[in-house]
């Protein structure tokens, strides 16, 4: 039972849980690079972190049929999950975090435009997938991010109030979403600095959950 009705905490997965960005912009390279398609980091955060699968297949591999679309795709994925596998760490204070939120009985859940497989294995692999009362995939629904749609299930699945509740993005297209569903969003400064994800819609921006001033707003906005 949520002791805090309406309040939840939803966070992104890639880059917000675990600084994952690094590990994505080498496999897309390793899979697009032989297409002429070379990604540095600032072309990344700008074109293709945190946009779903569909939107990344429509953009840059509109001239492949859609079987060769997927399976280049998978590739890129499969390359991410090899390197991933033994190289996620959680953000500092997230554990803490997510200690406090169990204890308040605040409910959380994962919304990322990553693939399931993906997103199972990172929350598997942060020992954390207890946590979360649901994992909402982008591309499993009729929009992804930056559509508010992700963040509205996510919401629903928790029961929580846009107005009552937090969001952690590192990504432009995250915050766009989460800020879309009417969820004050705080950008995490792994990949992006403050005054792009301020510009995207963030309220406020932190390095990571250990942030003093983002401690003092979830105490604030949180009841703890």
């Amino acid at each position: 039972m949520n002791a805090n009705p309406g309040k939840a905490l939803l966070f992104d997965i890639d880059g917000t849980l675990t600084d994952t960005d690094a590990l994505h912009l080498e496999a897309f390279n390793r899979v697009f690079a032989p297409r002429g398609q070379v990604f540095d980091h600032k072309r990344f955060t700008r074109e293709l972190q945190g946009f779903s699968l569909a939107s990344i297949k429509a953009r840059f591999l509109a001239d492949e049929p859609a079987e060769r679309q997927d399976a280049i795709m998978d590739d890129k994925e499969a390359i991410f999950r090899k390197l991933a596998s033994e190289k996620i760490e959680p953000l500092p204070g997230l554990m803490a975090l997510l200690d406090r939120a169990d204890r308040a009985q605040v409910p959380m859940a994962a919304i990322t435009n990553a693939p399931r497989l993906n997103a199972e294995m990172m929350l598997r692999g942060l020992g954390i997938t207890h946590r979360f009362k649901a994992v909402v995939i982008g591309d499993e629904l009729a929009h992804g991010k930056p559509h508010p749609l992700p963040y509205l299930e996510g919401l629903r699945a928790t029961g929580g109030a846009a107005g009552l509740s937090i969001a952690f993005e590192d990504s432009r297209s995250g915050v766009q979403s989460a800020s879309a569903a009417g969820i004050a969003t705080v950008g995490i400064r792994t990949g992006l600095g403050h005054d792009d994800l301020i510009g995207a819609g963030a309220v406020m921006t932190a390095s990571n959950f250990e942030a003093g001033e983002l401690l003092d707003v979830l105490a604030e906005k949180m009841g703890w």
